[in-house]
């Protein structure tokens, strides 16, 4: 079945749907890396209403993302509490939830985002979510870009310049597409104002299994290259439309397109790697750069919400608890899983 580059492998009702026929025939489903499970917790009371997914790579990120798009949509806590880590009894991932709006970190690289997404897309499932939006929100490499500019990604490539993900399953190579939406990326595009004293631009986004020697740095412990390799290589992605460097737009892509999700990635470039290869930015110059996909994905988000009258939320989201024993259970597991 062939796709247009507007489409998505959705589903008509918007409902989110896995491609694994064993998780319907489970006793229940233990999200081993996010402390929550199918049985121990009311997944569609806790996280019925969400629309959005907003990822970035460390627990502090999300929380600061949390706080203030809970200020920006006008989300009121109760009296007396603070936003809650749902999954702080797993020590991996962090997660906040604010409304609509789910924030939680991803870690760094393809196998911790893999990991992530597959919980998170079950977890969309066992709450019956409709029609949600993900969002990558990072930081990244440019090419030919100063730094603190904004990219929305069109296309995510990996090193060899090819647009799927790879993965070895049972012995044998299975390639999913990497594909974002690209009537997203417009809409994303429309929100920055020309009075942002930075750039936001479209472009495609190469992403890499490693910092160092992926990314054709001279500062790793090991280098076999020379500067000229670098340079020219550089040039050559540059030149196919490679404007910046990252380590999870593959298989963040690839993941939320076999799940017919709606996606996007939005990343701040920390450096122009034609100018060197280390991350020089004081920083308060770079926590306020770190903002500014984050405002980026808020404007996008109020619009929605703006649209749907929908600005002032109360309700889903305190932790709600099925099973006392399966919690408890659910979060001895957690704690032990390796």
């Amino acid at each position: 079945m062939s796709h247009s580059d507007e489409e998505i492998d959705d589903y008509p009702d918007g409902s989110v749907r896995l491609r694994n026929p064993n998780i319907e025939l489970m006793d229940q489903d233990i999200l081993y890396h996010l402390a929550l499970g199918s049985g121990s917790h009311d997944l569609v009371e806790m996280f019925g209403d969400v629309k959005f997914v907003c990822m970035g790579g460390t627990p502090k990120r999300v929380e600061q993302f949390a706080n203030y798009i809970m200020q920006e949509i006008g989300h009121k806590l109760p009296t007396g509490t603070t936003l809650q880590d749902i999954s702080q009894f797993s020590y991996r991932y962090s997660m906040y939830k604010v409304g609509p709006v789910l924030s939680v970190s991803h870690g760094m690289g393809i196998p911790s985002v893999s990991i992530l997404l597959h919980e998170i897309i079950k977890l969309m499932y066992h709450a019956k979510v409709r029609d949600p939006v993900f969002f990558r929100i990072g930081t990244c490499g440019g090419i030919g870009l100063e730094g603190g500019t904004v990219v929305i990604s069109d296309e995510a490539v990996d090193g060899m310049m090819h647009n799927s993900l790879e993965l070895s399953v049972l012995g044998k190579m299975v390639s999913r597409p990497a594909k974002l939406d690209r009537k997203l990326v417009r809409e994303l595009k429309a929100m920055a104002d020309p009075d942002d004293p930075y750039e936001t631009v479209t472009g495609k986004t190469m992403c890499t299994y490693d910092f160092y020697e992926g990314q054709g740095r001279l500062d790793g412990a090991f280098c076999d290259f020379a500067e000229n390799d670098k340079m020219e290589y550089l040039q050559k992605i540059h030149k196919h439309g490679v404007v910046n460097i990252e380590m999870e737009s593959l298989s963040f892509a690839a993941l939320t397109h076999h799940a017919g999700i709606k996606s996007a990635v939005i990343c701040v470039t920390l450096m122009d790697r034609f100018k060197g290869d280390q991350v020089l930015a004081p920083k308060e110059v770079l926590d306020e750069w770190q903002q500014r996909p984050q405002i980026l994905v808020c404007r996008y988000i109020k619009k929605y919400l703006q649209m749907k009258g929908r600005l002032s939320f109360e309700g889903h989201g305190s932790m709600s608890v099925k099973s006392p024993r399966r919690f408890k259970l659910v979060q001895q597991e957690s704690e032990t899983y390796d």
